[in-house]
Protein backbone atom coordinates (compact mmCIF):
# COMPACT_ATOMS: atom_id res chain seq x y z
CA UNK A 1 0.00 0.00 0.00
CA UNK A 2 2.98 2.37 0.29
CA UNK A 3 3.26 2.26 -3.12
CA UNK A 4 -0.24 3.45 -3.75
CA UNK A 5 -0.38 5.64 -1.35
CA UNK A 6 2.79 7.58 -2.61
CA UNK A 7 1.28 7.76 -5.99
CA UNK A 8 -2.14 9.26 -4.70
CA UNK A 9 -0.27 11.61 -3.28
CA UNK A 10 2.41 12.79 -6.16
CA UNK A 11 -1.32 13.20 -7.89
CA UNK A 12 -2.50 15.13 -5.62
CA UNK A 13 0.66 17.69 -5.72
CA UNK A 14 0.91 17.44 -9.46
CA UNK A 15 -2.44 17.93 -10.29
CA UNK A 16 -4.80 18.86 -7.41
CA UNK A 17 -8.55 17.51 -6.74
CA UNK A 18 -8.49 15.40 -9.85
CA UNK A 19 -9.91 11.86 -9.46
CA UNK A 20 -6.76 8.99 -9.42
CA UNK A 21 -6.84 5.25 -8.73
CA UNK A 22 -3.79 3.30 -8.62
CA UNK A 23 -3.21 -0.12 -8.10
CA UNK A 24 0.51 -1.73 -7.42
CA UNK A 25 0.79 -5.29 -8.12
CA UNK A 26 3.38 -8.13 -7.78
CA UNK A 27 3.43 -11.47 -10.07
CA UNK A 28 6.09 -13.71 -8.65
CA UNK A 29 5.82 -17.09 -11.16
CA UNK A 30 7.61 -19.95 -11.82
CA UNK A 31 7.37 -22.88 -14.45
CA UNK A 32 8.97 -25.90 -15.30
CA UNK A 33 8.56 -27.15 -18.90
CA UNK A 34 9.21 -30.55 -19.72
CA UNK A 35 9.27 -32.51 -23.76
CA UNK A 36 10.65 -35.58 -24.88
CA UNK A 37 10.12 -36.37 -21.30
CA UNK A 38 12.88 -33.90 -20.28
CA UNK A 39 12.86 -30.87 -18.69
CA UNK A 40 14.10 -28.69 -20.76
CA UNK A 41 13.36 -25.17 -19.19
CA UNK A 42 13.18 -23.88 -15.91
CA UNK A 43 12.28 -20.10 -15.27
CA UNK A 44 11.63 -17.82 -13.19
CA UNK A 45 9.73 -14.14 -12.77
CA UNK A 46 8.92 -11.52 -10.53
CA UNK A 47 7.55 -8.54 -11.30
CA UNK A 48 5.67 -5.39 -9.84
CA UNK A 49 3.72 -3.43 -11.92
CA UNK A 50 2.14 0.01 -11.19
CA UNK A 51 -0.91 1.27 -12.86
CA UNK A 52 -2.46 5.11 -12.50
CA UNK A 53 -5.88 6.20 -14.24
CA UNK A 54 -6.42 9.60 -13.53
CA UNK A 55 -9.68 11.68 -14.69
CA UNK A 56 -10.32 15.21 -14.82
CA UNK A 57 -12.04 17.97 -16.35
CA UNK A 58 -14.35 15.36 -18.03
CA UNK A 59 -11.03 13.26 -19.67
CA UNK A 60 -9.37 10.32 -18.93
CA UNK A 61 -5.97 8.84 -19.35
CA UNK A 62 -4.27 5.63 -17.78
CA UNK A 63 -0.71 4.16 -17.88
CA UNK A 64 1.61 1.80 -15.93
CA UNK A 65 5.27 1.20 -15.21
CA UNK A 66 7.61 -1.86 -13.75
CA UNK A 67 9.96 0.84 -12.65
CA UNK A 68 9.23 1.74 -8.97
CA UNK A 69 11.71 4.07 -8.02
CA UNK A 70 11.01 7.29 -6.99
CA UNK A 71 11.80 8.96 -10.44
CA UNK A 72 9.95 5.95 -11.95
CA UNK A 73 6.69 6.96 -10.29
CA UNK A 74 7.69 10.59 -10.80
CA UNK A 75 7.58 9.65 -14.57
CA UNK A 76 4.48 7.73 -14.14
CA UNK A 77 2.26 10.73 -12.97
CA UNK A 78 3.97 12.77 -15.03
CA UNK A 79 3.01 10.91 -18.32
CA UNK A 80 -0.63 10.18 -17.36
CA UNK A 81 -1.34 13.81 -15.93
CA UNK A 82 -0.10 15.56 -19.11
CA UNK A 83 -1.61 12.88 -21.22
CA UNK A 84 -5.28 13.52 -19.49
CA UNK A 85 -5.05 16.88 -20.86
CA UNK A 86 -5.15 15.61 -24.43
CA UNK A 87 -7.32 12.92 -24.25
CA UNK A 88 -10.60 12.74 -26.14
CA UNK A 89 -13.68 13.60 -23.67
CA UNK A 90 -15.36 10.57 -21.81
CA UNK A 91 -18.47 10.89 -21.12
CA UNK A 92 -18.99 8.03 -20.02
CA UNK A 93 -16.65 7.93 -17.28
CA UNK A 94 -18.55 6.24 -13.86
CA UNK A 95 -16.22 7.40 -11.03
CA UNK A 96 -14.55 5.90 -8.56
CA UNK A 97 -15.29 3.03 -6.51
CA UNK A 98 -16.46 4.05 -3.18
CA UNK A 99 -14.52 2.54 0.19
CA UNK A 100 -16.38 -0.24 0.69
CA UNK A 101 -14.77 -3.70 2.77
CA UNK A 102 -13.66 -7.58 1.27
CA UNK A 103 -16.58 -9.72 1.14
CA UNK A 104 -13.77 -12.46 2.25
CA UNK A 105 -9.98 -13.42 1.75
CA UNK A 106 -8.70 -15.19 -1.16
CA UNK A 107 -6.46 -18.15 -1.42
CA UNK A 108 -3.28 -18.08 -0.65
CA UNK A 109 -0.91 -21.23 0.82
CA UNK A 110 2.68 -19.94 1.59
CA UNK A 111 3.98 -23.09 0.55
CA UNK A 112 3.35 -22.84 -3.20
CA UNK A 113 4.48 -19.09 -3.26
CA UNK A 114 7.78 -20.51 -1.96
CA UNK A 115 7.96 -23.97 -4.18
CA UNK A 116 11.04 -24.94 -5.45
CA UNK A 117 12.26 -26.04 -8.76
CA UNK A 118 12.64 -29.41 -6.79
CA UNK A 119 9.24 -29.51 -5.95
CA UNK A 120 8.15 -29.14 -9.60
CA UNK A 121 10.39 -31.00 -11.07
CA UNK A 122 9.35 -34.07 -8.63
CA UNK A 123 5.94 -34.06 -10.53
CA UNK A 124 6.93 -33.71 -13.84
CA UNK A 125 9.52 -36.80 -12.42
CA UNK A 126 5.84 -38.60 -11.28
CA UNK A 127 4.07 -37.60 -14.77
CA UNK A 128 6.80 -38.99 -16.61
CA UNK A 129 7.13 -42.44 -15.55
CA UNK A 130 3.38 -42.88 -14.68
CA UNK A 131 2.61 -41.53 -18.36
CA UNK A 132 5.41 -44.43 -19.84
CA UNK A 133 5.31 -42.72 -22.84
CA UNK A 134 6.81 -39.78 -24.54
CA UNK A 135 5.33 -36.25 -23.10
CA UNK A 136 5.24 -32.70 -22.44
CA UNK A 137 3.72 -30.11 -20.72
CA UNK A 138 4.51 -27.67 -17.65
CA UNK A 139 4.21 -27.26 -13.91
CA UNK A 140 3.59 -23.86 -12.74
CA UNK A 141 2.98 -22.35 -9.74
CA UNK A 142 2.74 -18.14 -9.05
CA UNK A 143 1.88 -15.78 -6.11
CA UNK A 144 0.21 -12.59 -6.59
CA UNK A 145 -0.16 -9.52 -4.29
CA UNK A 146 -2.18 -6.47 -5.46
CA UNK A 147 -2.69 -3.23 -3.44
CA UNK A 148 -5.14 -1.23 -4.45
CA UNK A 149 -5.96 2.70 -3.52
CA UNK A 150 -7.91 5.78 -4.91
CA UNK A 151 -9.06 9.34 -4.40
CA UNK A 152 -12.27 8.71 -3.26
CA UNK A 153 -11.08 6.43 -0.20
CA UNK A 154 -10.72 2.75 -1.17
CA UNK A 155 -8.16 1.10 0.23
CA UNK A 156 -7.42 -2.84 -0.39
CA UNK A 157 -5.49 -5.26 -0.81
CA UNK A 158 -4.76 -9.40 -1.48
CA UNK A 159 -2.87 -12.10 -1.89
CA UNK A 160 -3.49 -15.40 -3.38
CA UNK A 161 -1.45 -18.07 -5.04
CA UNK A 162 -1.65 -20.79 -7.91
CA UNK A 163 -0.48 -23.95 -9.08
CA UNK A 164 -1.51 -26.00 -12.11
CA UNK A 165 -0.01 -28.49 -14.06
CA UNK A 166 -0.63 -29.24 -18.37
CA UNK A 167 0.85 -32.46 -19.71
CA UNK A 168 0.14 -34.30 -23.37
CA UNK A 169 1.35 -38.06 -23.48
CA UNK A 170 1.86 -39.56 -27.45
CA UNK A 171 1.53 -42.90 -28.76
CA UNK A 172 1.64 -43.94 -32.35
CA UNK A 173 0.38 -40.52 -33.30
CA UNK A 174 -2.52 -40.10 -30.91
CA UNK A 175 -2.44 -38.03 -27.61
CA UNK A 176 -3.87 -37.93 -24.45
CA UNK A 177 -3.90 -35.10 -22.36
CA UNK A 178 -4.36 -34.13 -18.15
CA UNK A 179 -4.47 -31.09 -16.14
CA UNK A 180 -5.28 -29.64 -13.06
CA UNK A 181 -5.53 -26.61 -10.97
CA UNK A 182 -5.33 -25.38 -7.30
CA UNK A 183 -4.56 -23.00 -5.28
CA UNK A 184 -2.15 -25.23 -3.82
CA UNK A 185 0.85 -27.30 -5.02
CA UNK A 186 -0.09 -30.22 -2.89
CA UNK A 187 -3.12 -31.05 -4.84
CA UNK A 188 -1.36 -31.61 -7.87
CA UNK A 189 -0.72 -34.97 -8.31
CA UNK A 190 1.56 -35.90 -10.99
CA UNK A 191 1.57 -39.09 -10.86
CA UNK A 192 -2.16 -39.40 -11.32
CA UNK A 193 -1.88 -36.73 -14.14
CA UNK A 194 0.73 -38.70 -16.33
CA UNK A 195 -1.51 -42.25 -15.62
CA UNK A 196 -4.45 -40.68 -16.90
CA UNK A 197 -2.64 -38.84 -19.82
CA UNK A 198 -0.62 -42.21 -20.83
CA UNK A 199 -3.66 -44.69 -20.83
CA UNK A 200 -6.03 -41.65 -23.17
CA UNK A 201 -3.14 -41.63 -25.49
CA UNK A 202 -2.95 -45.55 -25.66
CA UNK A 203 -7.07 -45.92 -26.05
CA UNK A 204 -6.51 -43.80 -28.81
CA UNK A 205 -4.68 -45.38 -31.01
CA UNK A 206 -5.88 -47.07 -34.26
CA UNK A 207 -9.43 -44.57 -34.19
CA UNK A 208 -11.88 -45.18 -37.09
CA UNK A 209 -13.53 -42.33 -38.80
CA UNK A 210 -17.11 -41.77 -38.02
CA UNK A 211 -19.76 -39.56 -40.45
CA UNK A 212 -20.46 -35.94 -39.43
CA UNK A 213 -23.77 -35.36 -37.68
CA UNK A 214 -25.49 -34.86 -34.46
CA UNK A 215 -24.35 -37.24 -31.53
CA UNK A 216 -25.48 -37.60 -27.99
CA UNK A 217 -22.25 -36.72 -25.88
CA UNK A 218 -20.31 -37.17 -22.74
CA UNK A 219 -18.04 -33.79 -22.47
CA UNK A 220 -15.04 -34.40 -19.92
CA UNK A 221 -13.93 -31.41 -17.74
CA UNK A 222 -11.41 -30.03 -20.29
CA UNK A 223 -14.15 -30.09 -23.33
CA UNK A 224 -16.78 -27.98 -20.92
CA UNK A 225 -13.93 -25.51 -19.85
CA UNK A 226 -14.11 -24.27 -23.23
CA UNK A 227 -17.81 -23.53 -23.12
CA UNK A 228 -16.81 -21.89 -19.19
CA UNK A 229 -14.04 -19.76 -21.36
CA UNK A 230 -16.45 -18.68 -23.96
CA UNK A 231 -19.50 -18.05 -21.56
CA UNK A 232 -17.26 -15.81 -19.32
CA UNK A 233 -15.89 -14.34 -22.72
CA UNK A 234 -18.56 -13.73 -24.36
CA UNK A 235 -22.09 -14.79 -23.12
CA UNK A 236 -22.21 -13.00 -19.59
CA UNK A 237 -19.91 -9.91 -20.30
CA UNK A 238 -21.55 -6.93 -19.35
CA UNK A 239 -20.30 -5.18 -22.26
CA UNK A 240 -21.51 -7.72 -24.79
CA UNK A 241 -24.82 -7.40 -22.98
CA UNK A 242 -24.89 -3.85 -23.05
CA UNK A 243 -24.02 -4.05 -26.60
CA UNK A 244 -26.61 -6.15 -27.49
CA UNK A 245 -24.11 -8.92 -28.33
CA UNK A 246 -24.88 -11.71 -25.67
CA UNK A 247 -27.43 -14.34 -25.58
CA UNK A 248 -28.06 -13.61 -21.81
CA UNK A 249 -31.80 -12.34 -21.33
CA UNK A 250 -32.28 -11.87 -17.44
CA UNK A 251 -34.94 -13.75 -16.11
CA UNK A 252 -35.48 -16.08 -19.32
CA UNK A 253 -35.21 -19.98 -18.59
CA UNK A 254 -32.10 -20.02 -21.02
CA UNK A 255 -30.48 -23.34 -19.89
CA UNK A 256 -31.65 -26.59 -19.32
CA UNK A 257 -32.65 -26.55 -15.14
CA UNK A 258 -29.68 -28.58 -13.91
CA UNK A 259 -27.68 -26.24 -15.17
CA UNK A 260 -26.03 -23.11 -12.42
CA UNK A 261 -23.28 -21.48 -13.45
CA UNK A 262 -21.69 -19.19 -10.67
CA UNK A 263 -18.81 -17.24 -10.47
CA UNK A 264 -17.03 -17.58 -6.76
CA UNK A 265 -12.83 -16.46 -6.49
CA UNK A 266 -13.17 -16.80 -2.55
CA UNK A 267 -14.46 -20.40 -3.04
CA UNK A 268 -11.63 -23.03 -0.92
CA UNK A 269 -8.77 -23.86 -2.93
CA UNK A 270 -9.52 -21.36 -5.60
CA UNK A 271 -6.83 -19.67 -6.94
CA UNK A 272 -8.62 -15.36 -7.06
CA UNK A 273 -8.24 -12.41 -5.73
CA UNK A 274 -10.74 -10.58 -3.40
CA UNK A 275 -11.25 -7.24 -5.54
CA UNK A 276 -11.30 -6.21 -9.19
CA UNK A 277 -9.07 -4.05 -10.80
CA UNK A 278 -11.40 -1.03 -9.87
CA UNK A 279 -10.97 -2.41 -6.04
CA UNK A 280 -14.60 -3.05 -6.01
CA UNK A 281 -14.96 -6.40 -4.00
CA UNK A 282 -15.91 -9.41 -5.29
CA UNK A 283 -18.40 -12.53 -4.48
CA UNK A 284 -19.89 -15.11 -5.38
CA UNK A 285 -22.30 -14.38 -8.22
CA UNK A 286 -24.85 -16.23 -9.47
CA UNK A 287 -24.94 -16.25 -13.54
CA UNK A 288 -27.48 -19.10 -13.99
CA UNK A 289 -29.73 -20.77 -11.34
CA UNK A 290 -31.47 -23.32 -11.95
CA UNK A 291 -31.42 -23.19 -15.80
CA UNK A 292 -32.39 -18.92 -15.32
CA UNK A 293 -30.26 -16.49 -16.38
CA UNK A 294 -29.51 -14.27 -13.90
CA UNK A 295 -26.98 -12.19 -13.53
CA UNK A 296 -23.97 -10.88 -16.46
CA UNK A 297 -20.43 -9.35 -14.86
CA UNK A 298 -20.19 -5.50 -14.87
CA UNK A 299 -17.43 -3.22 -14.50
CA UNK A 300 -18.59 0.09 -13.32
CA UNK A 301 -18.55 1.38 -16.90
CA UNK A 302 -20.89 -1.37 -18.43
CA UNK A 303 -23.26 -0.85 -15.07
CA UNK A 304 -23.63 3.07 -15.97
CA UNK A 305 -24.05 1.84 -19.47
CA UNK A 306 -26.91 -0.85 -18.76
CA UNK A 307 -28.27 1.74 -15.94
CA UNK A 308 -31.34 0.97 -13.61
CA UNK A 309 -30.30 -1.11 -10.76
CA UNK A 310 -27.39 -2.57 -12.52
CA UNK A 311 -23.96 -2.41 -10.39
CA UNK A 312 -20.18 -3.30 -10.50
CA UNK A 313 -20.29 -7.07 -9.76
CA UNK A 314 -16.38 -7.03 -8.89
CA UNK A 315 -14.93 -8.18 -12.55
CA UNK A 316 -13.46 -5.44 -14.31
CA UNK A 317 -9.99 -6.48 -16.21
CA UNK A 318 -6.87 -4.56 -15.46
CA UNK A 319 -4.74 -3.33 -18.51
CA UNK A 320 -5.48 -3.52 -22.13
CA UNK A 321 -7.78 -6.75 -21.54
CA UNK A 322 -10.22 -4.13 -19.87
CA UNK A 323 -11.71 -3.08 -23.53
CA UNK A 324 -13.42 -6.49 -23.78
CA UNK A 325 -15.36 -5.52 -20.75
CA UNK A 326 -16.32 -7.42 -17.40
CA UNK A 327 -15.27 -11.00 -17.70
CA UNK A 328 -15.79 -13.93 -15.02
CA UNK A 329 -12.11 -15.10 -13.85
CA UNK A 330 -13.41 -18.23 -11.80
CA UNK A 331 -16.52 -19.40 -13.56
CA UNK A 332 -17.97 -22.50 -12.35
CA UNK A 333 -20.67 -24.80 -13.30
CA UNK A 334 -22.16 -26.43 -9.78
CA UNK A 335 -21.51 -30.48 -10.46
CA UNK A 336 -24.65 -32.24 -9.84
CA UNK A 337 -26.28 -34.38 -7.56
CA UNK A 338 -23.52 -36.48 -5.88
CA UNK A 339 -24.30 -40.87 -6.64
CA UNK A 340 -23.22 -43.65 -5.55
CA UNK A 341 -21.86 -44.30 -9.65
CA UNK A 342 -19.90 -40.88 -9.48
CA UNK A 343 -17.15 -43.27 -8.06
CA UNK A 344 -15.26 -44.88 -10.83
CA UNK A 345 -14.07 -47.41 -9.13
CA UNK A 346 -16.10 -50.31 -10.05
CA UNK A 347 -17.75 -48.28 -13.12
CA UNK A 348 -16.72 -50.46 -15.77
CA UNK A 349 -14.77 -47.41 -17.35
CA UNK A 350 -10.97 -47.72 -19.01
CA UNK A 351 -8.52 -45.72 -17.22
CA UNK A 352 -8.29 -43.35 -20.14
CA UNK A 353 -11.90 -41.86 -18.95
CA UNK A 354 -11.68 -39.33 -16.74
CA UNK A 355 -13.06 -39.81 -13.43
CA UNK A 356 -15.43 -37.47 -13.28
CA UNK A 357 -17.08 -38.53 -16.31
CA UNK A 358 -17.02 -42.51 -15.53
CA UNK A 359 -20.36 -42.46 -13.97
CA UNK A 360 -22.11 -40.99 -17.03
CA UNK A 361 -21.38 -43.45 -19.79
CA UNK A 362 -24.24 -45.55 -18.46
CA UNK A 363 -26.74 -43.45 -19.15
CA UNK A 364 -25.75 -43.17 -23.29
CA UNK A 365 -26.73 -45.68 -25.91
CA UNK A 366 -24.83 -44.49 -28.85
CA UNK A 367 -22.98 -41.08 -28.54
CA UNK A 368 -19.50 -40.08 -28.18
CA UNK A 369 -16.76 -39.54 -25.26
CA UNK A 370 -14.90 -36.31 -25.91
CA UNK A 371 -11.80 -35.11 -23.93
CA UNK A 372 -11.39 -32.16 -25.20
CA UNK A 373 -11.85 -28.79 -27.86
CA UNK A 374 -9.72 -26.15 -29.31
CA UNK A 375 -9.39 -23.54 -31.74
CA UNK A 376 -13.03 -22.49 -30.82
CA UNK A 377 -14.11 -19.49 -32.39
CA UNK A 378 -17.21 -17.26 -32.38
CA UNK A 379 -18.91 -17.22 -35.80
CA UNK A 380 -22.22 -15.94 -34.16
CA UNK A 381 -22.20 -13.69 -30.62
CA UNK A 382 -25.61 -13.34 -30.39
CA UNK A 383 -26.17 -17.14 -30.01
CA UNK A 384 -22.63 -17.97 -29.05
CA UNK A 385 -22.21 -20.40 -32.15
CA UNK A 386 -19.05 -21.76 -32.31
CA UNK A 387 -16.53 -23.51 -34.21
CA UNK A 388 -13.60 -25.93 -32.93
CA UNK A 389 -12.02 -29.01 -33.29
CA UNK A 390 -12.10 -32.21 -30.52
CA UNK A 391 -8.48 -33.22 -29.87
CA UNK A 392 -6.99 -35.27 -27.52
CA UNK A 393 -9.51 -38.75 -27.64
CA UNK A 394 -12.94 -39.05 -28.98
CA UNK A 395 -14.04 -42.52 -28.23
CA UNK A 396 -17.68 -43.91 -29.55
CA UNK A 397 -19.93 -45.24 -26.72
CA UNK A 398 -22.47 -48.24 -26.93
CA UNK A 399 -24.50 -49.00 -24.57
CA UNK A 400 -22.87 -47.26 -22.14
CA UNK A 401 -19.84 -48.68 -22.74
CA UNK A 402 -16.99 -47.24 -25.04
CA UNK A 403 -15.88 -49.38 -27.55
CA UNK A 404 -13.60 -47.89 -30.42
CA UNK A 405 -11.34 -44.61 -30.35
CA UNK A 406 -12.81 -42.10 -33.01
CA UNK A 407 -10.80 -39.69 -35.30
CA UNK A 408 -11.48 -36.08 -34.54
CA UNK A 409 -13.92 -34.35 -35.39
CA UNK A 410 -15.01 -30.55 -36.48
CA UNK A 411 -18.13 -29.33 -34.78
CA UNK A 412 -20.10 -26.23 -35.35
CA UNK A 413 -22.70 -25.49 -31.93
CA UNK A 414 -24.69 -23.08 -30.39
CA UNK A 415 -22.92 -23.60 -26.67
CA UNK A 416 -26.38 -22.12 -24.80
CA UNK A 417 -28.35 -24.02 -26.97
CA UNK A 418 -26.68 -27.58 -26.15
CA UNK A 419 -27.32 -26.47 -22.80
CA UNK A 420 -30.81 -26.05 -23.30
CA UNK A 421 -33.86 -26.75 -21.87
CA UNK A 422 -34.22 -30.35 -22.12
CA UNK A 423 -30.72 -30.89 -23.98
CA UNK A 424 -28.61 -31.75 -20.33
CA UNK A 425 -28.92 -35.31 -19.30
CA UNK A 426 -26.75 -35.72 -16.02
CA UNK A 427 -24.08 -33.32 -14.78
CA UNK A 428 -21.40 -35.03 -13.19
CA UNK A 429 -21.47 -35.24 -9.67
CA UNK A 430 -17.46 -34.33 -9.37
CA UNK A 431 -15.90 -30.94 -10.54
CA UNK A 432 -12.34 -30.62 -11.38
CA UNK A 433 -10.57 -27.74 -11.00
CA UNK A 434 -8.24 -26.54 -14.32
CA UNK A 435 -6.35 -23.61 -15.77
CA UNK A 436 -8.38 -21.30 -17.05
CA UNK A 437 -5.76 -19.06 -19.53
CA UNK A 438 -6.57 -15.67 -17.97
CA UNK A 439 -4.17 -14.49 -15.49
CA UNK A 440 -4.52 -17.01 -12.33
CA UNK A 441 -7.69 -18.09 -12.75
CA UNK A 442 -9.69 -21.53 -13.02
CA UNK A 443 -12.28 -23.29 -14.85
CA UNK A 444 -14.40 -25.70 -12.08
CA UNK A 445 -16.06 -28.22 -14.66
CA UNK A 446 -17.56 -31.27 -14.05
CA UNK A 447 -18.31 -33.92 -16.93
CA UNK A 448 -22.05 -33.68 -18.87
CA UNK A 449 -24.17 -35.49 -20.47
CA UNK A 450 -26.02 -34.05 -23.37
CA UNK A 451 -28.53 -34.56 -25.87
CA UNK A 452 -26.99 -33.79 -29.01
CA UNK A 453 -23.95 -32.08 -30.41
CA UNK A 454 -23.37 -31.26 -33.98
CA UNK A 455 -20.48 -32.27 -35.81
CA UNK A 456 -20.34 -30.90 -39.12
CA UNK A 457 -16.70 -32.60 -40.25
CA UNK A 458 -14.16 -35.45 -40.26
CA UNK A 459 -11.16 -36.73 -41.12
CA UNK A 460 -12.73 -36.38 -44.62
CA UNK A 461 -13.81 -32.83 -44.81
Amino acid sequence: MEIAAQVLERVRARAGAVEAEVSVGRQEEALTRFANSFIHQNVADDTTRVRLRVHADGRTASASTTVTSTDGLGELVERTVAAVRTAPADPTWPGLTAPAPLAGAAEADPATAEASPDERAARVRAFVDAAGLEVAGYCRTSASSVAFANSAGQSVSTYTTEASMDGIARASGADGVARAASARLADIDGAALGARAGAKARAATGAVELPPGRYEVVLEPNAVSDLLNNFAIHGFNGKSFAERRSFAELGAGQFDPQVTLVDDPLAPGRPGTSFDAEGTPKQRLALVDGGVTRSVTHDRRTAALVGGEAASTGHAIPGPMARFGAIALNIELVAGPSETGDDPAGSGAGAHVDPAAASLLAGVERGLLVTDFWYTRVLDPKTLVITGLTRNGVWLIEDGKVTAPVQNFRFTQSYPQALGPGQVQRIGGVAALLPGGLGIAARSAPAVHLTSWNFTGGASG
